[in-house]
Formats: C-alpha cells, sequence, structure tokens
C-alpha cells in the first residue's frame, strides 16, 4: 500500500519534531548539569551527531523511496536537509563560541586551515550551506539541470563528514565506525548511478 499525501504531511510533522526535540533536551541537559565535566566537548560531539544522522537519514530517503515503491516519501528529503544543516551550523557555532571563545574568533580561520580534520568540517558545512541556499522549487526550476549536478555534492559529505568525525575522537571508537558504515551502504546503493557517471 502506497503511502497518501495526507499521510506524508503527518510524517513531516513527525520529522520535524524527531529533529528538533533534541535541541530541547540538549539545552535542558546543560541548564540541569546533565552533562559531563567537559560540555562544551559534549555539546559539540551531539550536534555534530544529529548533523551526522540526519544526513543518514536524507540520504536513505531515495533507497526507501524506490525499493519500498513509495515515490511520495521524496517529500521528506528536503526538510531532512535542512534540519541537517541546522545541526552542522549548531555544531560549527559550539565549536567557534564554546571551544574558541567570542574574544578567539579571529583564530577559527587559521584553526581550520591548520587542522586537516577541521577542514574537513568546514567543506562539509559550506557545501550544505550551498544545498540549503537551492533547495527551493523556484531556485529548482532556476538551476533547471545543474540543480541536480549541485545537489550530487551531497554525497561528497557523506563521504568527508564521518572522516571528519572519525579524525576528531582521535581514538578508534565504536560510534565514528558505525556512522562511516552507513555512509559507506547509502552510497553502495547509489552504485548505478555512479558507475553511470563513469561512463
Amino acid at each position: 500500500m502506497r503511502l497518501t499525501a495526507k499521510q506524508i504531511m503527518w510524517l513531516k510533522v513527525g520529522l520535524h519534531l524527531a529533529a528538533f526535540l533534541p535541541f530541547v533536551w540538549l539545552f535542558y541537559a546543560a541548564n540541569q548539569g546533565f552533562l559531563s565535566a567537559d560540555p562544551a566537548k559534549d555539546i559539540q560531539h551531539f550536534t555534530g551527531r544529529m548533523a551526522l544522522k540526519l544526513l543518514l537519514a536524507t540520504l536513505l530517503v531515495t533507497p526507501l523511496a524506490r525499493y519500498g515503491k513509495q515515490p511520495l516519501l521524496i517529500r521528506t528529503r528536503r526538510l531532512l536537509g535542512l534540519w541537517c544543516f541546522a545541526w552542522a551550523t549548531l555544531h560549527l557555532t559550539s565549536y567557534a563560541m564554546l571551544e574558541l571563545g567570542i574574544s578567539n574568533l579571529a583564530l577559527l580561520g587559521k584553526e581550520l586551515v591548520t587542522r586537516p580534520y577541521l577542514t574537513l568540517g568546514i567543506i562539509s558545512w559550506l557545501v550544505l550551506l550551498s544545498l540549503a541556499a537551492t533547495s527551493t522549487q523556484s531556485l529548482q526550476r532556476k538551476l533547471g539541470s545543474r540543480w541536480q549536478k549541485l545537489h550530487n555534492f551531497v554525497y561528497l559529505v557523506a563521504i568527508i563528514a564521518p572522516i571528519h568525525y572519525l579524525w576528531s575522537v582521535k581514538v578508534i571508537s565504536p560510534q565514528p565506525l558505525l556512522y562511516a558504515l552507513g555512509a559507506f551502504i547509502l552510497l553502495v546503493l547509489r552504485y548505478k548511478k555512479f558507475r553511470m557517471w563513469l561512463r
């Protein structure tokens, strides 16, 4: 049975809540002292993991729609992508404000260049920024076929964002490896598309 437009609308409501409520929890946890002795790191890692989860959810939509024969699911992809960008922006902001501090924001440019894992992080964020900025239907029509080419750069983010996470923790940990594995599987599901590019 295919999902109806009304069911997709309620699914979108659920997805908005699923993407927003973790922010409410994070705000509450920070105010109640539920975080560790290094709350700045906790906030950075939490926001970064949320961005990764939403990135993987965005990439999961197309295979689910195709293999599950649910074409209307595609309508949820944009909102997931925008929430991914929002959490990635929170991640970058938490690093700049909590790790460096307002008085040391001038160091941000130097940090991004001298620390390779931060370079990967800012590249991911810049790509997500360009995708979010061009996600409207009017820009889709205006850009035509170039819009799809631009939005294919999400696959670059799917490669380098898990590497950024793996590199940033500095120790081999199962959690970043699971995100990397998830991204790898979702990219493998698109092997036909990649194979067409190589022709």
